[in-house]
């Protein structure tokens, strides 16, 4: 289990972690914001090791028929499906900027998609791909880090950019209706003047 604290790229590990960690909290707020959107055919893209598609399962089990938990990581998804197993969850390796990836899972009812688009080197491909994996009425809950923009360094050694809170608001324009969050620690508000945020989340609908 300790080779797991050497993987590359950002894995968060409960049973590693101090329940006191404040980006495990974080993290897990998020799956906590987005349960209520939970209904249907779901899937979580960039899964991690599946605490929170579990998490979420085992909420809304009964608005839930099937929940795809998507990685591109072979070792992740073999702890992901150990540690976190559940009978409405399948953990699948994927591309989350593979063209394909559409037709390969299908569409789905709502889509999660948390700290991802920082990684990818295509973000607007990357949405390109929720979007048409969403069902016409479906929900995208995403959440990113703010920083200096599209195309330029971060000082996060595996985030490829960090886009502006203007740039990701952009990614939404396609959406009949799009709510805009902002994370503090474990709460998530609208914008209050004088306060600074790193983090935003985004509820799309389709």
């Amino acid at each position: 289990m300790i080779a797991l604290l050497e993987w590359t790229g950002e894995r968060i590990i409960p049973k590693l972690m101090k329940p006191t960690n404040g980006m495990l909290l974080e993290h897990i707020a998020r799956y906590y914001f987005a349960t209520p959107y939970i209904k249907g055919r779901v899937l979580d893209i960039a899964c991690g090791t599946g605490y929170g598609a579990h998490m979420v399962a085992k909420d809304r089990k009964r608005e839930l028929v099937e929940l795809v938990a998507v990685d591109n990581d072979e070792e992740t998804l073999l702890y992901a499906n150990r540690e976190y197993n559940h009978q409405k969850i399948t953990y699948q390796k994927g591309d989350a900027l593979d063209p394909s990836l559409p037709e390969q899972l299908g569409q789905f009812d709502t889509i999660l998609s948390f700290e991802t688009i920082e990684h990818v080197t295509d973000d607007l491909l990357f949405m390109d791909n929720l979007y048409h994996m969403l069902k016409p009425g479906g929900i995208l809950v995403l959440s990113s880090p703010f920083g200096r923009g599209r195309g330029k360094q971060t000082s996060e050694p595996f985030h490829v950019h960090q886009l502006t809170p203007e740039e990701f608001e952009a990614l939404f324009v396609r959406f009949s209706h799009v709510e805009i969050y902002y994370q503090r620690g474990v709460t998530f508000e609208k914008p209050r003047e004088g306060v600074r945020y790193f983090i935003g989340m985004a509820v799309c609908t389709k």
